[in-house]
């Protein structure tokens, strides 16, 4: 395990071996990091959230409390999840809001996903095994096994097998011809 001078791990926070966490992260108690993670420049992990093994986070992604990802997924730069449908500062008469003045949806992102720089994953959804999202997308619904989404909010545009080629199908990308992958079979 490696973790830079310049970040923050509180105490309570789990980090599996070969994990590196780089510069100026910080990492919350109670949130658990598997073995042999990237956690890039400037990301934050907060309080309970589970990341599993082998997964790459790219600089300055925020993961919020209630987010799960699995294993072997890889999360651009600049990623925000989110985990309040119903954002405010403050209650109607103005008093700002305390911890119990909001519900937390949780988020979970399955084995071998990969989500692109910039984009926002709202909170509530599920995104499938070896899913692929773009870059700068914005997802609001649960993303299919396979599954490929673009757009603001992303769409569905085709399915990607688990060495990232597309296809037109989800049966198709379940059993690529050009890697021979067969994800199902792992």
């Amino acid at each position: 395990m490696f973790i830079h001078p310049t970040a923050e791990v509180e105490a309570g926070a789990e980090i599996g071996p070969e994990t590196r966490i780089w510069h100026l992260c910080q990492i919350r108690r109670g949130a658990t990091i598997g073995s042999h993670c990237v956690i890039g420049r400037g990301v934050f992990v907060d309080v309970d959230v589970e990341i599993g093994d082998n997964v790459k986070i790219q600089n300055y992604v925020s993961v919020f409390h209630g987010v799960t990802i699995a294993n072997g997924v890889f999360v651009g730069p600049h990623v925000c999840f989110t985990n309040d449908l119903l954002p405010r500062a403050v209650n109607p008469d103005m008093g700002l809001k305390a911890a119990d003045d909001w519900t937390l949806t949780r988020t979970y992102v399955n084995d071998g996903a990969s989500i692109g720089a910039n984009a926002t994953i709202v909170c509530g959804v599920t995104v499938g095994r070896w899913a692929m999202i773009g870059a700068g997308s914005v997802v609001t619904k649960d993303v299919p096994d396979f599954g490929l989404v673009v757009g603001n909010p992303a769409k569905l545009i085709g399915y990607v097998c688990a060495c990232a080629m597309r296809h037109a199908t989800e049966e198709a990308a379940r059993s690529c011809t050009q890697c021979n992958s067969r994800p199902d079979q792992v």
